[in-house]
């Protein structure tokens, strides 16, 4: 894609990894993770404990979590609205911890995916300016699940474009977490600054993508993150 490699930064996508290949990963020099689900990655932080890892997480949060994510979390890459944004600010301030955040954006249309409408981006950072704990460092978006490369390529157009708006907005907002193992490369072509790679890494996992992925169609692109 013509990048200097150190402009991508590549995030191990580890749900259904056991905690003990995570740890083999570790000692090779892995040491940021990300999970899609809360639960499995406070599982994976306890047995891993003594370890120096940052954890990311990824997927949808529902805001009765958010106490949980604030604890160990490092990043989260999912932040789709203000009640959530509110709560994890809040927390954040009795943990007296900080916590960098992408605001996913839903660029397909799809009403089966979560983030925000495109249009709506503007006002919430506008927002979230007054949660001082919440640190967002970029956008972050699931493109279409689909065989068309021109369709997926279209949702990591928009995301950049929205992008370079908002850093007229906020100069921090900088990164772009999107594409995953069926479609980082067009990601990376697209301007990506993080790609969340899973099975690319690790191998197939037994679990559809529609436990993880609303909306997910198998028959579109059978390649998970």
């Amino acid at each position: 894609a013509g990048r200097d490699r150190a402009s991508v930064r590549l995030l191990p996508i580890t749900k259904t990894v056991p905690a003990q290949i995570l740890r083999y990963a570790f000692d090779v020099g892995v040491s940021t993770f990300g999970e899609n689900k809360i639960q499995d990655a406070m599982s994976k932080c306890e047995a891993l404990h003594d370890l120096a890892i940052d954890w990311s997480i990824v997927g949808h949060l529902q805001t009765n979590k958010a106490k949980y994510l604030t604890r160990f979390a490092r990043e989260f890459h999912a932040l789709d609205s203000l009640q959530l944004a509110d709560l994890l600010n809040t927390r954040l301030e009795r943990e007296d911890r900080f916590l960098d955040v992408y605001v996913q954006v839903n660029t397909s249309g799809e009403d089966s995916k979560f983030g925000l409408h495109p249009n709506a981006l503007l006002p919430f950072l506008e927002t979230l300016d007054l949660l001082p704990r919440l640190r967002p460092c970029g956008l972050m978006t699931l493109a279409l699940f689909s065989s068309d490369v021109a369709k997926v390529r279209a949702c990591f157009i928009l995301l950049r474009r929205l992008r370079d708006k908002a850093v007229k907005h906020n100069a921090a907002l900088t990164g772009l977490s999107m594409g995953m193992t069926g479609d980082f490369e067009a990601a990376i072509e697209e301007g990506a600054t993080v790609v969340r790679v899973g099975q690319a890494i690790f191998g197939k996992r037994p679990t559809p993508d529609g436990h993880y992925w609303p909306g997910f169609a198998p028959t579109d692109r059978g390649i998970e993150p």
